[in-house]
């Protein structure tokens, strides 16, 4: 499955500007692995290296990648998922190209390195709702809920997803939250989290635990104020 060339070069800029300018450019390396569901023994036989040379340049103990070295991995993740039929590409080459006008989207971003659900589920005053709270977010999407729900499309709702997947969805403004799940169930890819604003525990609607536990989604609930949630989030040095 071919694809525009010109998107794949955007994607590979894309990576290469993240983990050049990551303070922590192997755990970013390591990302876009995982992103790309390459297992570390086939990245390092891709590369004709030794699977202690990938740990290596993943825990950050070779220092000084150098821009060629960064050039070979991303090229060779690339290719990886091209042989595959280049399913991850066609993903993030349409990511890339919804990136404009996200007026529904209240606030956006993806973190260098996991950041554990407990902390960040701390930060913003969360409890759970169902699922495991043992598990890493990548990043965060606020939405308002309504315009996420009754404005976007299929292929729209999966940009808010942004570069991973493995991420909280925060929907402002949820009465029982199974609106969002529902959407959710609807849509090819699937957070790590939803978080339901403006609702308690007691409050969510039965049908959402058993719609997240199918996915294997963690529900959590907050009643701290959507702009109080997005100050916290921003000020955090993840």
């Amino acid at each position: 499955m071919g694809m525009h060339p010109g998107l794949r070069y955007r994607l590979a800029e894309k990576m290469a500007g993240e983990i050049t300018l990551s303070d922590a450019p192997g755990k970013a390396i390591r990302k876009w692995r995982m992103n790309f569901q390459i297992p570390p023994g086939v990245l390092s036989e891709h590369l004709e290296i030794s699977p202690s040379v990938v740990s290596d340049i993943e825990s950050g103990r070779r220092k000084n990648l150098g821009v060629a070295v960064v050039g070979r991995v991303i090229e060779t993740i690339l290719a990886i998922d091209e042989e595959r039929g280049g399913e991850h590409i066609q993903k993030y080459g349409m990511m890339l190209t919804a990136e404009e006008g996200k007026s529904d989207i209240l606030a956006m971003h993806d973190f260098p390195a996991p950041v554990p659900l407990t902390q960040f589920a701390e930060t913003i005053g969360a409890t759970v709702v169902s699922g495991s709270m043992d598990r890493s977010l990548y990043g965060y999407t606020v939405v308002d809920s309504l315009t996420a729900i009754l404005a976007l499309s299929a292929d729209e709702f999966s940009r808010i997803y942004g570069w991973n997947t493995e991420r909280a969805l925060i929907f402002g403004g949820v009465s029982t939250g199974k609106s969002p799940m529902v959407a959710i169930r609807v849509t090819p890819f699937k957070p790590g989290c939803v978080v339901l604003q403006g609702v308690s525990p007691k409050e969510v609607h039965p049908l959402v635990p058993k719609m997240a536990e199918r996915d294997r989604i963690t529900v959590l609930a907050t009643g701290m104020d959507v702009g109080e949630i997005v100050t916290r989030l921003r000020s955090m040095t993840w």
